[in-house]
């Protein structure tokens, strides 16, 4: 499979920001101008990079885009819904509506086996026996088909994260926000977990990855270089690597 890049189709853009800003205040005084004045569009299918130094503001964007915060200006459409302005409730709702979280750190529950910390998301409703299937199939979709009642002790590093990716799909969200999700990983459990997300992303699925390993990125068909609070820099990749090929090669992620 050629992951070449290319342009997104004629579409309506996933995220759409125009003027975006966060101003976190420290004591009486202080003010940190996190964003300041952030456009930028994602459109369905792409595979995104997101890059910069701390204090950039790359984390700011990555709460904003997921609905953990709410911009101070500007405005944000999600999946065509206007969110910039809405309370807390509301945020919540668009959120588990649209967008899958991976984190570095897992976040699963030592006590609970893969499958019932896939089911997480839909404990609290819905049918027992279909969110069964659904997290069963989660998980075979990232090759875990054979751990699903391994608690979190029993798994490497990259299966876990495996885990909670299938968490994250859970829901069959439009877009997958990933932050840092190798950064705990050795060079093969990086290429693994690529090669999902490129996978996904094949299958249609929009991704957005917060990194800061250029070896990283470059599996991204797309990288935005964020700095002092805007997009410095935002450019499409020709050739982006293929972790699957890598896998095959014996070449981790972070490999030349």
């Amino acid at each position: 499979m050629s992951l070449a890049g290319r342009l997104p189709p004629v579409a309506d853009p996933v995220v759409h920001l125009r003027g975006v800003t966060k101003t976190y205040r420290i004591g009486r005084e202080i003010e940190v101008h996190a964003l300041q004045g952030v456009d930028l569009d994602i459109y369905p299918t792409e595979f995104v990079a997101i890059m910069g130094p701390s204090g950039s503001g790359k984390s700011t964007l990555m709460n904003i885009l997921g609905c953990l915060d709410a911009p101070d200006g500007g405005t944000y459409s999600l999946a065509g819904e206007d969110v910039a302005k809405l309370g807390d409730d509301a945020l919540a709702a668009i959120r588990n509506k649209h967008v899958g979280f991976v984190f570095q750190t897992f976040n699963l529950l030592p006590r609970l086996n893969a499958i019932e910390n896939v089911e997480l998301p839909l404990v609290y409703g819905g049918d027992r026996r279909q969110r069964r299937e659904r997290a069963i199939g989660a998980l075979e979709a990232v090759g875990l088909g054979d751990r699903v009642h391994h608690k979190p002790s029993e798994l490497s590093g990259g299966q876990q994260q495996r885990v909670a990716i299938a968490r994250a799909l859970l829901n069959d969200p439009a877009m997958i926000l990933a932050d840092e999700p190798t950064g705990n990983l050795d060079s093969r459990s990086s290429a693994e977990i690529l090669a999902i997300f490129q996978r996904l992303n094949a299958m249609g699925k929009t991704v957005i990855m917060v990194t800061h390993e250029p070896d990283v990125a470059a599996h991204c068909r797309r990288i935005v270089r964020m700095r002092d609070g805007v997009v410095a820099h935002d450019e499409r990749v020709a050739s982006p690597r293929n972790a699957q090929d890598e896998i095959a090669a014996g070449i981790g992620a972070g490999d030349e």
